[in-house]
């Protein structure tokens, strides 16, 4: 299995109507010093239905200015229209993470 399918397998898990970071998908998927391939990986995701690359944030709960599937904004709408909600600063609420 590549390190791509990896991200890919563990991104698919989160639920709707959460999030989590880079990091921890880096940590999750067997190397938590890969947090700027997991954004390659999800920036090269091909199959956006089955990998919720949307619901993966930075580490300060902020949507990424460079999302691939539209922008920053498409991203936060998103994770809106899934229930997530963002504080004053526009970072994602901690309850929310998972």
């Amino acid at each position: 299995m590549t390190v791509f399918e990896e991200i890919y397998m563990v991104v698919a898990r989160i639920p709707k109507g959460k999030v989590t970071t880079y990091g921890n998908i880096a940590r999750l998927a067997g190397n938590p010093r890969m947090s700027r391939v997991v954004g390659y990986a999800l920036h090269r995701n091909s199959d956006p239905e089955h990998v919720p690359c949307h619901r993966v944030v930075n580490r300060f709960g902020e949507v990424s200015s460079a999302f691939a599937f539209g922008g920053g904004n498409r991203q936060r709408e998103l994770l809106e229209e899934e229930g997530v909600e963002f504080d004053e600063d526009g970072r994602v609420k901690r309850e929310f993470f998972m």
